[in-house]
């Protein structure tokens, strides 16, 4: 494995230190937190499923139902273990200490598709200490149905609205009430943490329910989830692949290709430290590693490669040149292409094709394709577009206008790797700069922030283990008005989760609040973050012009409900 490889993750943590042997070790050191004393419940766990007295469901303000209550012993510290559900179908499972709850709640998203309830834990957290102490009440919520391939969502409209936006809603409003039951009082702080689709539904959540938590944490969000997951992956899948079904770009090109970039644009921002500072900078072609006469074509991408390799970057296109997504993935990100470069060559295990399949043939259209549609049958055209449009109403978390979370006092950390292919980084930028565009940047700066992961993958996996604390940041925000000026990233390998800290750090590097990005001073390591200062970016931001930009900013999103028999959507949100 070559240092570039080794170089490609960057992971957030509160503090690290030089070890006695001179190897970099982390020292978890926790933002300031809210003093809060311990709270004991007031009844025994099995006692919620057969509450007395008022039910619970008018406390939650949903029609809910407990189904089971165990304490379970796994773990940090025990928890009476709650599942149940909100009608019609939006499964969850709530996690209640029962020993050494601090008042916070914490609720985390769901990946994929969502459907299913895998475990309760928190991620991005690895050294908070409430979290690692088993201090949190959790909840998670399936969001309404079962199985990840998207046919639950063929012919109900119910199960749409409540993956859209509804199952993480009303599982919020369920564990409240389940907190206020079990220890006769409401939580003192609600977070909500997720990431790629748990990113959206942290978006979704600032901007339809800018009440439900104090603090949020939006990761590689699936801000824009319809063309993404239609355009974006159909494109890249079915340009993928020959008529035989099998990959024209293959796994053992990608190094090449990635090794490529690096060499044309890895010292644009003054260091040549296997890390792209800012990828917008880098202008690299594929065309001067095509290959040559005589040239070993293991070393080299043929021309139809460097043709699709310049498509994978630009981004899918109609006819007449309009972007149909915001973006392609970015320079440095070659060798997280596994989406849609799959292992063994066949196009139809490549998780963007089986994705993007089950998005088009059961979610992206108020009525769906025929049965025998393939994703070939799928149209990269501006009919196509407006066709899903309805739907992106339902499914995006694109709305700017985020008035209603700063008068409520919460707070809003977004974050995204510039290696992410998964979902193309330059969604959660275009999306920030609308916010900031919409309401002013001194506004924004005082409840909002982005950061931008330099060699950070899809929630920043990859070929390194990754570690992230994006808790601590958000509760010493949220609870003791400290924001987050700088956060340090390391570089490790070794070590996952909760565990992370046991990783072996080989860098460190700050990451500054959107737009700034990291400057060496010029002197001392490069590895140690002590030697870097915020600084104005070289590349000013690009204004894209995308289908999308028609689209009307704020305002779009439908409600949708039950009206006595018959189901309809509005945009007051009467029918939330």
């Amino acid at each position: 494995m070559n240092n570039r490889v080794l170089l490609l993750s960057v992971l957030l943590i509160a503090g690290v230190v030089v070890s006695g042997d001179g190897q970099l070790a982390v020292k978890p050191a926790p933002g300031p937190q809210a003093d809060l004393k311990v709270v004991k419940p007031v009844m025994e766990c099995a006692q919620l499923t057969s509450l007395r007295g008022v039910p619970i469901s008018s406390i939650a303000g949903v029609p809910m139902r407990v189904a089971s209550a165990q304490v379970v012993t796994d773990g940090p510290a025990p928890f009476c273990e709650v599942k149940g559900y909100v009608s019609p179908q939006v499964n969850f499972e709530v996690h209640l200490p029962t020993n050494n709850w601090t008042q916070r709640f914490v609720q985390v998203g769901c990946g994929g598709l969502c459907g299913s309830l895998r475990g309760v834990r928190v991620g991005n957290a690895d050294s908070c200490v409430p979290a690692q102490n088993g201090e949190l009440a959790l909840a998670a919520t399936d969001t309404g149905h079962t199985g990840g391939d998207g046919t639950w969502a063929a012919n109900d409209p119910q199960l749409r609205a409540d993956f859209g936006y509804r199952g993480e809603h009303v599982t919020a409003l369920a564990a409240k009430a389940l907190i206020q039951k079990y220890y006769g009082q409401k939580q003192a702080y609600a977070y909500f943490v997720g990431c790629s689709e748990g990113g959206r539904e942290a978006a979704m959540e600032a901007q339809r329910y800018p009440e439900d938590f104090n603090g949020i944490v939006a990761g590689a969000p699936a801000l824009n989830f319809l063309t993404q997951n239609t355009f974006y992956h159909a494109w890249n899948a079915t340009h993928n692949s020959d008529s035989d079904g099998h990959a024209i770009l293959t796994p053992d090109k990608l190094p090449i290709l990635h090794a490529a970039v690096m060499d044309a644009c890895d010292a644009l921002d003054g260091l040549k430290d296997d890390i792209i500072s800012d990828p917008r900078a880098c202008h690299f072609d594929p065309i001067t590693i095509q290959c040559k006469a005589g040239q070993d074509a293991a070393t080299c991408l043929t021309p139809t490669q460097v043709s699709l390799v310049r498509e994978i970057y630009n981004g899918p296109r109609d006819n007449k040149g309009q972007r149909l997504v915001i973006s392609g993935p970015m320079p440095g990100s070659e060798l997280s292409w596994g989406q849609f470069v799959p292992a063994n060559l066949d196009m139809t295990t490549a998780g963007g094709a089986s994705l993007a399949t089950s998005v088009f043939e059961n979610m992206a259209f108020q009525k769906n394709p025929p049965l025998t549609s393939k994703l070939s049958d799928f149209h990269f055209d501006e009919a196509t577009f407006k066709a899903i449009e309805p739907m992106r109403e339902i499914y995006d978390a694109a709305d700017p206008d985020l008035s209603g979370l700063a008068k409520a006092g919460g707070k809003l950390i977004m974050w995204h790797g510039w290696a992410d292919s998964a979902i193309p980084p330059l969604n959660t930028v275009a999306y920030f700069d609308a916010v900031r565009e919409m309401m002013g940047n001194d506004k924004v700066n005082q409840f909002a922030r982005l950061y931008m992961f330099p060699a950070g993958y899809h929630c920043n996996g990859g070929e390194t283990t990754i570690a992230v604390d994006m808790l601590s940041p958000i509760i010493a925000w949220a609870e003791k008005g400290v924001a987050p000026e700088r956060i340090v990233g390391r570089f490790s390998k070794g070590g996952r989760g909760l565990n992370a800290s046991a990783a072996k750090v080989y860098r460190t590097r700050p990451v500054f609040p959107y737009p700034q990005i990291a400057l060496y001073k010029g002197t001392g390591s490069i590895d140690d973050e002590a030697n870097f200062v915020a600084a104005a970016p070289k590349t000013q931001p690009e204004k894209i012009t995308w289908l999308g930009s028609a689209s009307k900013l704020t305002g779009y999103e439908k409600w949708c409900g039950w009206d006595g028999m018959t189901f309809s959507c509005s945009k007051d949100g009467s029918k939330q």
